[in-house]
């Protein structure tokens, strides 16, 4: 949705997207704060620039020159117009924005990019013959190794981190345990492709760190798997 917010400030969206895009739109401060900075350039721009005078005497010669082709010809009454700088200047606010846009959408298709790309690997561990399956002990989940050693664990049902917390995976070998990736847990189950090897005789524990993860385990070992 926040790829969306320069063209929701030029008055771009309509339809399914304009109503979406309003909805989340009263959630999120940071789009809110985008909009605004997006509409307060535009207007500075568009109304900040002094309008260009004609000659003095040109709308009269002009009118004069017509009759001279067509008598009933009559000056027509004077309209609010828009300065060309105005316009010009309109024009680049629109060329920000949607730089702006195509930016945020560049960033959201190479993060969809990468949510495929783990996906996919992860699939393909899950589906290597002779991968091993070992069920978690202290909580419901398994444990997947590859004969190549790469590793996926399946963790269900653990409550939400919470904030300022993460659970963290950590493989461990005689004392040493070593990270090996961070995980926000929640309902239903959450899969992690391990980000180190799992040798044959190595345990996978699961315990909760502080965002952003720690060097060495500090909490208890909620989940274990011996591969």
């Amino acid at each position: 949705m926040h790829e969306l917010s320069a063209a929701y400030a030029l008055d771009a969206l309509d339809g399914a997207d304009l109503r979406a895009y309003e909805a989340h739109l009263a959630r999120c401060k940071q789009c809110r704060a985008d909009v605004a900075s997006l509409r307060e350039a535009a207007t500075s721009l568009a109304y900040g620039v002094e309008p260009v005078a004609a000659p003095e005497g040109l709308e009269r010669r002009i009118v004069t020159a017509a009759r001279a082709e067509r008598p009933n010809v009559v000056a027509l009454r004077r309209r609010w117009a828009i300065p060309a700088a105005g316009l010009a200047a309109a024009g680049a606010v629109a060329a920000i924005a949607l730089g702006i846009w195509a930016t945020h959408l560049s960033h959201s298709l190479d993060r969809e990019r990468s949510a495929r790309s783990r996906d996919a690997r992860v699939i393909s561990i899950l589906a290597q013959p002779g991968a091993k399956q070992v069920p978690t002990q202290g909580g419901s989940g398994m444990l997947v190794v590859s004969p190549t050693r790469e590793a996926v664990l399946v963790a269900n049902g653990l409550p939400e981190a919470g904030g300022g917390k993460t659970y963290e995976a950590w493989v461990i070998e005689g004392n040493a345990a070593r990270p090996a990736g961070l995980f926000r847990g929640g309902s239903g189950s959450k899969v992690l492709r391990l980000t180190r090897p799992v040798a044959p005789g190595a345990t996978v524990g699961v315990t909760l760190e502080r965002a952003g993860g720690s060097k060495v385990p500090t909490g208890t070992i909620l989940l274990r798997a011996t591969s």
